[in-house]
């Protein structure tokens, strides 16, 4: 029998936990395995906890676990710590799964030896709006989140990184836990971290997953200008390893925007070269939301499209810049916070010191609470 553990770090989720959960306990479980599954909870105050609470009264496999640090890198590693699962999934409280989620993850991982496994994600809207739509057309083209395969459906193979993932357990005593001054990024810092120590990541986009991005497209530009986008210069500070081109190639277009008009007043040659910078990138925004428009059956992407992926990917790199700035002059949130492990410093250590991935796995779970 394999024991599988599934985790699942949640705050304030009461619109979706049910329906993630029951999509969770409908998975369809080959005959050698057996699931328990932790929901880890930040202590929510909107009803989740009775949620979780009733749903855990009817299935003894579900256990609610508090996070009192609210932090979803901590809650992953609480999960590390209670779980008794061979393989660990992670899953997010956002999104809901097939059925057949679980098996094909599973036939993948042993398939492949991975270290982490996982899939694509099918992006709905969040709400009948049209902003919604709009955030789903934006970030399911490359024009808008470039190589991010996972959001592209990508062809099987090896990855960067995958959504979520079912991590073989050992590979957490191999690598450590995932790094706790990180609030945004530690997934993908976790899989380059697989990585750069010879592992393998490895994505099936037969494995399916339906996620609910932002409603409305000030709530996502705030949520990349606030957090996503400078939690991405954080995490090339703490993990040079982790740094992807597109994930920086925002901040080189945003600084270019700016400087195109600040010195085009002044010098034609750079007026002229930005001007026709911008009509190429507005041409190809354009043929992006085309694209989408008939993708959607909605006309209005053609139109709205190319202003939504303009400021999409300018304030996202303002956001990087900003973090990147806090960072030179030492007011980043992370330089003010422990190593993840004794003796890992700024730079993680390669190998960890000999037993801190025990001690700080010892750590997190006598920070468990009951």
């Amino acid at each position: 029998m394999t024991p599988i553990t599934i985790v699942i770090p949640c705050f304030q989720e009461r619109d979706f936990i049910q329906a993630c959960l029951e999509s969770v306990t409908g998975f369809d479980l080959p005959p050698d395995t057996a699931i328990e599954i932790l929901v880890i909870d930040g202590m929510s105050t909107d009803g989740t906890r009775a949620i979780v609470g009733g749903m855990a009264q009817r299935d003894e496999r579900i256990r609610l676990i508090d996070n009192p640090a609210r932090i979803q890198s901590t809650a992953l590693n609480l999960g590390i710590s209670a779980a008794l699962g061979t393989y660990l999934v992670r899953l997010d409280a956002h999104s809901v799964y097939p059925a057949d989620y679980l098996s094909r993850t599973l036939e993948t991982a042993r398939r492949t030896g991975a270290d982490n496994t996982g899939g694509v994600v099918a992006t709905l809207r969040r709400g009948d709006g049209y902003q919604a739509a709009l955030v789903q057309a934006i970030i399911t083209h490359r024009f808008g989140v470039g190589n991010s395969g996972f959001r592209t459906d990508a062809s099987e193979g090896p990855a960067d990184t995958v959504p979520y993932g079912c991590f073989r357990t050992e590979i957490f005593h191999r690598v450590g836990l995932f790094d706790e001054r990180l609030i945004r990024a530690q997934d993908y810092e976790m899989n380059r971290r697989i990585v750069a120590a010879g592992g393998t990541v490895w994505r099936n986009p037969q494995i399916r997953i339906q996620y609910y991005p932002q409603p409305d497209m000030a709530s996502f530009i705030r949520k990349q200008v606030v957090n996503e986008a400078p939690y991405n210069a954080y995490m090339w500070y703490l993990a040079p390893y982790a740094f992807a081109a597109r994930h920086a190639i925002t901040g080189v277009f945003a600084a270019g925007v700016m400087g195109g008009l600040i010195l085009s007043p002044m010098f034609p040659t750079v007026r002229n070269l930005f001007a026709a910078v911008m009509i190429i990138y507005f041409f190809l925004a354009f043929i992006a939301g085309v694209q989408q428009a008939v993708r959607y059956g909605r006309p209005l992407h053609a139109l709205a499209a190319p202003p939504a992926f303009f400021a999409y990917h300018f304030l996202h790199g303002l956001g990087l810049l900003t973090g990147l700035a806090r960072l030179a002059i030492g007011i980043a949130p992370v330089q003010k916070k422990h190593e993840p492990w004794p003796g890992a410093g700024r730079f993680r250590a390669w190998p960890p010191p000999q037993g801190s991935l025990d001690e700080a796995a010892s750590a997190a779970g006598r920070a468990r609470t009951p």
